[in-house]
């Protein structure tokens, strides 16, 4: 690709202000034809707001974009698909109980004769190495199957721009490297990629450039080959990211969580039942649960906390309690807090303050009622302490929840969990979406929680997450866990075929099975 290539999409001076905040402010951006071109920021910087205007689900309130030289105005996204932009989105919008044929069909213009799209389907699917059949139903999809079906349906439209939200997230290493594949095998044929993911690893081995977002502002541009991943992290956030501590967890202590043949049916239709899954945590212990969305993670975490209790209290042990049976409440009581996957609405309530949302987690444990009433002083103490400690960017502890970017209120939910000292923490996707700062802040939080003798368990898609913090690792598949390991000594391509539901095929326990982590 020639330096002297015009551009394939190009932004000029692009603004846009939502009340109270200007997301975009002057921005200039472009992308030639065949460039896989990164889009980097922390949570907040702006990029969502940019490729929305791009893709014209918003519209900019100053500034001109162009499209292969010429001025441009996409109305809405099916203009962008017209002229050629297509977009995966973190989030897949898929119908569970359609066909792959029926979902493309939903999905583009004009998808005509069935069995014609069919064939095209397969055409495509197989030209760009992502094998679909037309006639599967999706909720018998992995995720990555399913991100297939977003990208082959943009494919179908012959994009010359494909924007990318995000998109090995939710992918075992295996699929991540076919994507990689698939995306330079577009890029060589012309199509430019317009690449947004807060993994800078990949970043740097996939991107030919990379522009920076801060505040709404362009801050830098680089050639990712040509940096680090902790120098990029340092543009996006205009500060030296700070290292994280890693400790070697311990292997002797107490065991503070035991789970013994732990079996819970699926509530509805599309759940993951949980089949005979067996492990323990020590104090001190960091223990990682891997897993491609939809494998039981959600079920392990709601049986786990509580929020479903099991039939047979011994199948769950606190500190040596039979906790099986125990509500959420009970099981906080004994000394257990949890971090649950959805900030919103799940870990805290939008509309309700700060301090509100640390009452209701924590007046049991930190005894914030007296005779009935609340302890309004002591309450907000420990929200001052939790947006002091864990550096949480908000107007003051009666902003509310939903007032704030997801990485600080992922930050003032950790924390609310950590300051109440926890004997077990159960943590569900720690850094999701959050920005390369706030994710050292939170891992640190949880390495300094297990040295003071907490087991922790985290479970997470991020399998570059859980290689940086656990000390033994497993991985759920269609609710069963495999083997446990050694995350120090664990192959990465052993985790990918486990995630892809090859268990009982490792060199740990030819047979399969579950392990007992000791």
């Amino acid at each position: 690709m020639s330096p002297a290539t015009a551009p394939r999409l190009e932004l000029r001076k692009v603004s846009k202000s939502f009340p109270g905040v200007l997301a975009n402010d002057s921005v200039d951006l472009n992308v030639k034809p065949g460039e896989i071109h990164a889009l980097l920021g922390e949570n907040g910087a702006g990029k969502s707001t940019l490729v929305k205007i791009i893709y014209g689900v918003l519209h900019a309130d100053e500034g001109e974009m162009l499209w292969e030289g010429k001025p441009v105005r996409v109305a809405d996204p099916h203009a962008a698909r017209n002229l050629g932009v297509g977009m995966v989105f973190q989030h897949f919008s898929l119908f569970e109980a359609m066909t792959v044929l029926e979902n493309i069909a939903l999905g583009i213009e004009n998808p005509g004769d069935m069995k014609a799209l069919a064939e095209r389907v397969v055409e495509i699917s197989h030209a760009y190495g992502l094998p679909l059949d037309p006639a599967r139903e999706v909720h018998t999809l992995s995720v990555g199957e399913r991100q297939r079906i977003e990208i082959v349906r943009c494919l179908l439209q012959n994009p010359r721009l494909l924007i990318m939200d995000e998109p090995t997230s939710v992918l075992t290493p295996q699929e991540v490297e076919r994507l990689f594949e698939t995306l330079r095998q577009l890029s060589a044929e012309g199509v430019s990629i317009l690449y947004i993911s807060h993994k800078l690893d990949e970043i740097k081995v996939l991107c030919d450039r990379a522009t920076i977002l801060r505040g709404g502002k362009v801050v830098d541009s680089c050639d990712p080959k040509q940096e680090t991943a902790k120098s990029m992290a340092a543009m996006m956030i205009g500060a030296e990211v700070r290292s994280v501590s890693r400790r070697e967890g311990t292997s002797s202590g107490k065991v503070r969580l035991e789970v013994q043949g732990l079996n819970l049916d699926a509530d509805h239709a599309f759940g993951v039942s949980l089949k005979d899954v067996t492990f323990s945590v020590r104090e001190g212990e960091i223990f990682g649960i891997a897993g491609v969305a939809g494998n039981g993670q959600n079920e392990l975490f709601q049986a786990l906390t509580g929020e479903r209790p099991v039939h047979i209290a011994q199948e769950i042990l606190i500190d040596g309690v039979p906790a099986g049976r125990m509500g959420a409440a009970a099981r906080r009581h004994l000394s257990m807090c949890s971090v649950p996957e959805e900030r919103n609405g799940h870990a805290a309530v939008p509309e309700m303050s700060l301090t509100e949302n640390f009452i209701l987690s924590g007046y049991r444990r930190m005894n914030l009622l007296a005779g009935g009433f609340i302890r309004n002083d002591a309450a907000e103490a420990l929200s001052r302490r939790v947006v002091e400690e864990f550096n949480v960017k908000t107007a003051g502890i009666g902003a509310s929840a939903g007032s704030l970017s997801g990485g600080n209120l992922q930050k003032f939910i950790v924390g609310r969990e950590i300051v109440q000292n926890p004997g077990v923490l159960i943590i569900s996707q720690p850094t999701w979406g959050v920005d390369a700062g706030a994710a050292a802040a939170i891992h640190q939080a949880l390495f300094t929680l297990a040295e003071n003798g907490s087991a922790v368990i985290v479970i997470s898609q991020d399998l570059d997450e859980l290689l940086t913090l656990s000390d033994h690792l497993a991985v759920i598949n269609l609710g069963t866990l495999s083997p446990g390991m050694v995350t120090a000594k664990a192959s990465i391509a052993e985790i990918g075929l486990l995630m892809g539901g090859l268990h009982g095929m490792t060199e740990h326990q030819p047979n399969g099975g579950n392990a007992n982590v000791v």
